[in-house]
């Protein structure tokens, strides 16, 4: 599946949209939920559909200035009700003039099974002498009133974190938003993320690893940022970094490019790229709207 085999992006600047995450467990729910948090999505995961009205009404209308897009997650920890309910009350939002798209990820029953064994996760329906086959199959019958009313249905069955997070970013991102930015960081030892545009190497600045009392942390602790703050070096390279891009970045955007990622390494991906990661968001999203992070080696 490409990029453009999501759907037409939300264009209508002043329109009120919902989407509704559903899908199997395992499928990257939580990883699309993520993206459209990052796009300043109002998100709220495993909602009762009674409530989503609710929520949508006092979220538009909210005190401190309405907003104007909001994703809801939905699944099986939902009650059974619930979901019978749902197609009902979508129909009733979309006729109250919400945009609605219900999205729902799928995922091959084989690729269910790998993924739980490999995050050794329980899976929601797993009950006493039910097999994990067993789970994914009522699953299956559980939600088949959703599937049958989506709007899109999304295999993710081949698709990697970053590739989902970038179909939604750029199915999602409002058109007078522009190009969508993805900074990343990433270990060397770990391989190139295969999708960067630009790379940046972060293995010449001073490693907090080596200061025992930093090395449990992250580039997003504090700790750690004070570290790497009082570093004349770390300030350069930022600076350099940051300038490069304030010069380039217009480049491609004439070039109607969707979609940029930025990519920066350091020996294990926990640290030095992390800060610069997170620095270098903040400092675009004061002036643009689509600023994503993601952290490889952290999730």
């Amino acid at each position: 599946m490409n990029d453009e085999s999501l759907m037409s992006p939300i264009v209508e600047a002043d329109a009120l949209h919902l989407v509704v995450l559903t899908g199997m467990s395992g499928g990257g729910k939580t990883v699309a939920l993520r993206a459209l948090e990052d796009l300043e999505f109002y998100c709220v995961d495993n909602m009762p559909s009674e409530l989503i009205p609710q929520l949508v009404a006092a979220v538009s209308q909210g005190e401190h200035g309405p907003r104007r897009r909001i994703a809801v997650g939905v699944d099986v920890r939902n009650r059974r009700s619930d979901l019978e309910r749902m197609p009902h009350v979508l129909s009733e939002l979309s006729s109250a003039g919400v945009h609605v798209h219900l999205v729902f990820l799928d995922s091959r029953d084989d690729v269910l099974i790998k993924r739980y064994s490999e995050t050794r996760r329980r899976h929601p329906l797993a009950i006493e002498r039910r097999s994990l086959a067993d789970s994914i199959a009522e699953e299956r019958r559980l939600l088949r009133p959703l599937v049958a009313i989506a709007e899109k249905v999304i295999d993710t069955s081949e698709l990697n974190v970053h590739q989902l997070r970038r179909l939604f970013a750029t199915g999602y991102a409002a058109a007078s938003d522009g190009t969508t930015l993805l900074f990343e960081s990433f270990a060397y030892r770990r391989g190139l993320p295969s999708d960067a545009d630009f790379v940046f190497d972060a293995r010449c600045l001073p490693n907090p690893h080596w200061d025992p009392r930093l090395r449990p942390f992250s580039g997003r602790d504090q700790a750690v940022r004070e570290y790497l703050d009082a570093q004349p070096i770390v300030g350069e390279y930022y600076a350099d970094v940051a300038r490069w891009l304030d010069t380039w970045l217009p480049r491609f955007e004439g070039e109607d490019r969707s979609y940029v990622t930025v990519s920066i390494g350091c020996t294990g991906g926990r640290h030095r790229s992390v800060y610069l990661v997170e620095r270098l968001a903040q400092h675009f999203r004061t002036e643009r709207g689509n600023v994503l992070t993601f952290h490889r080696e952290l999730e």
